[in-house]
């Protein structure tokens, strides 16, 4: 199958480097220079996962995340020159799954991509594993095989991230997920003590759109010290 990625970055190089590397995975490419070009081609265009530098002129690259999350639930991945975490907590607050800081390897960003695709379109079953594709809570439904998500037979868009923490923390009902724990089987990644508040921000969104509390909750608990659980 061939994904369909959009790349926006000022900086000609760095787009059209991370072009090239992309179109030698048989990905499609959008490349573009500026933000308008972007949220046209966003406006337009079937994508599968965009690429977005943060410091553009005009329209920010959190302006154009904020306006794909406004119709769209495909992967965003963020690219900052500054190691600053408020930009990176700005971000994943407004709807991105993943940031890489500039400077970066090019291989690491399609290893990135190709994290972020896997995640999106299905999660691989080896032949031990029999569990169900379904998910139910509470009146809340995951279809892992299609991706949705339903809150008493109403649709919930999530994003990719979304979803994945969601189905872990469902999948482990009545047990309590460690944070680092839930990075690791979200993220694939090595944990620090800053992957927390990435962790952070993604629960705190989840619970916006299941309606829920941190101080009463009814689905997402904080279990302080430790990580968050769900209730059988």
């Amino acid at each position: 199958m061939s994904y369909t990625i959009l790349v926006v970055d000022d900086e000609k190089e760095i787009a059209d480097l991370v072009e090239l590397y992309l179109k030698a995975e048989n990905y499609q490419v959008y490349k573009c220079y500026t933000s308008e070009q972007a949220l046209e081609i966003v406006d337009s265009q079937a994508l599968d996962l965009a690429i977005l530098d943060v410091m553009l002129p005009g329209i920010s690259g959190f302006e154009i995340c904020r306006h794909i999350r406004e119709k769209h639930t495909y992967p965003v991945i963020m690219l900052t020159a500054r190691e600053q975490e408020i930009d990176k907590i700005t971000g994943l607050t407004l709807g991105a799954d993943d940031y890489v800081t500039k400077p970066f390897r090019p291989l690491e960003l399609v290893a990135r991509v190709k994290a972020q695709l896997r995640r999106f379109t299905h999660y691989n079953k080896t032949g031990e594993e029999r569990e169900s594709d379904t998910v139910t809570v509470s009146g809340l439904v995951l279809n892992r095989e299609t991706h949705e998500c339903t809150l008493n037979e109403k649709p919930l868009a999530l994003t990719p991230t979304e979803f994945s923490i969601l189905w872990v923390l469902c999948q482990s009902r009545g047990k309590v997920v460690s944070t680092e724990e839930l990075f690791h089987e979200v993220w694939g990644e090595k944990y620090f003590a800053s992957s927390s508040n990435t962790v952070m921000v993604h629960i705190r969104h989840l619970r916006e759109k299941l309606g829920d509390s941190a101080d009463r909750p009814r689905y997402i608990k904080t279990v302080w010290g430790v990580g968050y659980k769900i209730e059988k």
